[in-house]
């Protein structure tokens, strides 16, 4: 047996990037999986394909999580769908990287009501509809623990996100649900590489001490551990995931 197989697995922003790659490995170890995207359909349905096509099970299931009827409908279309939720990957996030004086009251408000209230009130839904013995994970960001001009508005949601998973760990312990987040770093990844310079994500590159940057796949390695049996006695945590970034 795979040591996932029967467990529900919704992942959050994974019809591309981290999420994709997170939501096919899961899958692999043998979890019914929900592929959440928020306009990426076509994209989100090859996801599920070829999971299907390797003999596992999964939906794409749209849902904006800034908006609170989304995350309902998604938490109650995955129970109509597969009867429960095991596991939780709070991956859907948006970035927008501008100076100070350049933000905008819609670039901080679009941040924060995906970045923070979408996080948030998942957790709320798990709480209210994960199994015992659950599995919890947030994504953060490594940028925390950096000075980057132009990241102060995502900095500032990605830590609002490590203090709901600290917060809230008692909450679902009682439980025996953990909560942890994943903090990356600089990811290969569509997202990372728009309005970049090759220069510039050479200096990112040597920023760490691998000299490379991470691959979805080295993001998902980690989660896999945390939504594991092997990982009950970790919860409240934020698990840098970045190879010696910071």
């Amino acid at each position: 047996m795979k040591h996932l197989d029967g467990k529900v697995a919704m992942i959050t922003g994974s019809s591309r990037g981290i999420g994709r790659a997170i939501a096919e490995q899961l899958a692999d170890l043998g979890a019914n999986v929900v592929v959440n995207y928020a306009s990426s359909a076509d994209i989100a349905k090859e996801v599920v394909a070829g999971i299907v096509q390797k003999g596992g099970k999964a939906i794409a299931l749209h849902a904006d999580l800034s908006k609170m009827s989304d995350i309902e409908a998604l938490f109650t279309n995955t129970i109509a769908e597969f009867g429960k939720v095991d596991i939780l990957v709070n991956n859907a996030g948006l970035m927008i990287t501008k100076p100070l004086a350049e933000v905008t009251e819609a670039d901080f408000d679009q941040q924060f009501a995906l970045n923070v209230k979408g996080t948030f009130f998942a957790c709320q839904q798990a709480m209210k509809y994960m199994e015992n013995y659950g599995r919890i994970v947030n994504l953060s960001t490594s940028v925390i623990g950096q000075m980057f001009p132009a990241y102060s508005v995502y900095a500032g949601t990605k830590g609002a996100v490590e203090q709901f998973t600290r917060q809230l760990a008692k909450e679902f312990g009682s439980r025996q649900i953990t909560i942890n987040a994943v903090a990356p770093g600089p990811v290969n990844t569509e997202l990372f590489q728009a309005g970049k310079t090759e220069q510039q994500i050479e200096g990112m590159k040597k920023m760490n001490a691998m000299g490379r940057l991470g691959e979805p796949e080295d993001i998902a390695d980690v989660i896999e551990f945390l939504v594991s049996a092997k990982s009950q006695w970790v919860t409240g945590q934020t698990i840098r995931v970045n190879g010696g970034f910071i």
